[in-house]
């Protein structure tokens, strides 16, 4: 009996080792599983990036001959050449937005005066930094500029006589505001700022002042006083005339401004709308103009005159490096007047461009 109990004394011994060698080795072989699923996630690109960067970017030409065309018409050649990109950065709750939004293109037309001529001109850069106090709602400062490369001309036949209507840095409008930011998401944002900057600016060089004296007398005011008038980068003085010693018009007051970035397969939708108002208001008559409306000091620049920003872009890109683009811009600025019928006011301004080309979004 003695001896049967051994035994089995024995043969439990022997079962609870080698249970707990199985176990060992069991917990061994689950914790080496698991560090190796740890280091497999580690690996995997959630798609959540810090850095986001996307844009189009293309050239559009086209070229129309003709021999003896009964209609009538001249030869040209057209090209415009443009890019809009726009840059991300999110982290925890700061957020940085930054775009470019630029294009320049020359028409070549078979004819004895003009022969070329700039059709589009444009230069904007913008940045707004935020931080999120609400689950879509920044705390921001926005910085923006906008400008242009080239002279621009009133093509009237007279070559380099055609009156200069605006060259690089005349004019040229910043916009340094804080203010508020709603960013649902990467698509769509909408910020308002009631204290936002706006400095309007005209630099005319001596040197191009002097170059142009046949057009416009230095004895005058030469062509800066001439782009100063027209961009209203001007005051009145206490004898209700015109000083024109500054070359920035500053303002403080109210703005709003929308955007949409939206890409959908190979379309690509851009949109931005921008609206500003000063806080200024002074309405001290003066005189009257052709029509009979007065004039005020501040030349309509005052609480109330919106001016409007609007800019639509659509690009679809197809056989790869192919793109049918669709770009337009509307502007309407207080205090720029434009000529036409021989009437001097502000009006709509509005350019379309519809072009098929080499592009590439990205």
């Amino acid at each position: 009996m003695k001896k049967t109990i051994m035994i089995l004394m024995c043969l439990v011994g022997l079962m609870t080792a080698n249970a707990q060698e199985v176990n060992k080795a069991t917990v061994q072989d689950q914790a080496k599983a698991a560090a190796a699923a740890q280091g497999d996630l580690k690996k995997v690109d959630t798609g959540e990036k810090l850095w986001k960067f996307s844009g189009v970017t293309g050239l559009n030409a086209a070229a129309t001959g003709m021999v003896n065309w009964a209609a009538g018409g001249n030869n040209n050649v057209n090209g415009v050449i443009f890019a809009r990109m726009r840059l991300l950065y999110h982290k925890d709750k700061l957020a940085w937005d930054s775009s470019l939004d630029t294009e320049y293109g020359l028409s070549y037309i078979d004819q004895t005066y003009d022969k070329m001529q700039k059709s589009n001109d444009k230069f904007n850069i913008s940045s707004k930094l935020g931080y999120e106090l609400a689950k879509g709602w920044y705390a921001t400062a926005l910085v923006g500029f906008r400008t242009q490369y080239a002279l621009g001309r009133n093509y009237e036949g007279k070559g380099d006589e055609n009156p200069i209507i605006s060259k690089m840095l005349a004019p040229a409008y910043t916009d340094v505001s804080v203010g508020l930011d709603w960013k649902p998401n990467d698509i769509f944002s909408v910020y308002v700022s009631p204290i936002a900057g706006r400095f309007t600016t005209v630099m005319v060089s001596k040197g191009m002042n002097d170059k142009y004296n046949n057009l416009y007398p230095v004895s005058a005011g030469g062509l800066e006083q001439a782009l100063k008038d027209k961009y209203a980068v001007w005051k009145y003085n206490d004898s209700n005339e015109k000083d024109y010693s500054m070359n920035t018009r500053s303002e403080l007051g109210f703005s709003l401004k929308g955007a949409i970035n939206y890409a959908f397969s190979d379309l690509k939708v851009t949109t931005t709308l921008g609206l500003y108002t000063p806080y200024s208001w002074d309405k001290t008559e003066i005189g009257r103009n052709e029509k009979g409306n007065p004039i005020y000091r501040d030349n309509n620049r005052r609480i109330g005159n919106f001016d409007v920003d609007w800019d639509v872009a659509l690009s679809y890109q197809f056989m790869k490096c192919l793109q049918a683009t669709l770009s337009t811009s509307l502007r309407y600025y207080n205090g720029v007047m434009i000529d036409k019928d021989g009437y001097s006011c502000e009006r709509v301004q509005f350019k379309s461009i519809l072009g098929v080309g080499l592009g590439y979004n990205f």
